[in-house]
């Protein structure tokens, strides 16, 4: 029973620590790290509160000061969740229209470079008909098997890589646009124009800069300046606009709320779901990885997590339809000074 109480109180400890963390805003992983799996902290940290109530010792402080701790704990995990549940305020208004000449469908696909399973990806598209696909983590290999696409969506913008940062982009509707490399030199982004069958131009960003683990980047700054620059661009663009990429970090972190206020734009998440796109081979460990951003100016016609093919990563499908009067119900966020402050600062951190 002791050994018990003492397991108990030090997960206890542990998950408040794993909580409170990422208060600390720095950008060595360790402190980013934990701002993932709150969905799962809240799960655990639930277990532990009725472990605990069934184990307590009234005679042990220690049990009392954990039991309360983590029941504050809990009520705050729970506040920085509650957003992207279905009880959550919905930031982009739906819209029952699905094919209409404003429409935009739109698939991204993080492949996982040593994945094999092509093929399945094509029955996927042929299934859901996307008029843009953003597959990232491409290589020469993956450019060979998709270019059977070529046909039926004749804009492309490619850009293989061996180092699993290669991004491959296939249109039915027209592109101009380019490869950029905003921060470093070896992981691209695109920035095109598209025009949608009624003629009217949106702006899309597509984005896969590196996560802030110890096998990849130790730090966030490279991550963080790529999401920042991209949303400065975003704000300052006269044409309605999405972001769309496996964007390495959660909806509910610090710097994917930043991204939001600076840039202005919707997440069709919010209110609607967790849609967790990564990791598809484990299903304890799932976060939402892989993103669609729209201006105000879109309504959404529909989100969903496709099945798993053969990656680490589920691929994500959203129907937007372009829709100015969608503006006045949409809730857009909006950044303090404090908040384009902090965004300037990591933007003009040294890399």
């Amino acid at each position: 029973m002791e050994l018990t109480h003492d397991i108990l109180n030090y997960l206890g400890i542990f998950l408040i620590c794993s909580t409170i963390i990422p208060f600390i805003r720095h950008n060595f992983w360790i402190f980013r790290v934990f701002e993932y799996p709150r969905i799962q902290k809240l799960v655990l940290n639930l277990i532990l509160i009725i472990s605990l109530v069934i184990f307590l010792d009234s005679n042990k402080p220690i049990d009392i000061v954990v039991l309360a701790a983590l029941s504050v704990n809990l009520i705050y995990l729970f506040y920085l969740i509650f957003p992207f549940t279905i009880f959550g305020k919905k930031q982009i208004v739906s819209s029952k229209l699905a094919n209409n000449t404003n429409n935009l469908k739109l698939l991204i696909a993080n492949v996982y470079q040593e994945n094999r399973q092509s093929a399945t990806y094509y029955g996927l598209i042929e299934k859901c008909k996307p008029d843009v696909i953003l597959m990232v983590e491409t290589n020469k290999w993956w450019q060979t098997q998709m270019d059977v696409l070529e046909k039926e969506y004749p804009y492309q913008i490619k850009v293989p890589l061996e180092n699993t940062y290669g991004m491959l982009l296939y249109s039915k509707l027209e592109l101009n646009g380019e490869v950029k490399f905003l921060v470093e030199e070896d992981i691209p982004s695109i920035e095109t124009d598209v025009k949608l069958s009624s003629g009217q131009t949106v702006k899309l960003f597509c984005l896969h800069p590196q996560p802030p683990v110890p096998q990849e980047n130790p730090r966030s700054t490279e991550r963080d300046k790529e999401i920042l620059l991209v949303a400065e661009k975003a704000k300052k663009c006269d044409l309605p606009v999405v972001v769309m990429g496996d964007l390495n970090d959660v909806a509910w972190s610090y710097t994917t709320e930043l991204f939001g206020k600076i840039s202005g734009l919707l997440d069709p998440r919010r209110g609607r779901g967790f849609f967790n796109s990564f990791n598809a081979k484990y299903f304890f460990l799932r976060f939402p990885l892989d993103h669609i951003f729209c201006s105000p100016d879109f309504s959404l016609s529909s989100i969903k997590r496709l099945k798993s093919c053969g990656s680490d990563h589920f691929p994500m499908w959203v129907n937007l339809q372009f829709n100015p009067e969608a503006e006045e119900l949409n809730h857009v966020p909006e950044a303090t000074q404090e908040d384009k402050a902090l965004a300037e600062e990591k933007i003009n951190t040294p890399t």
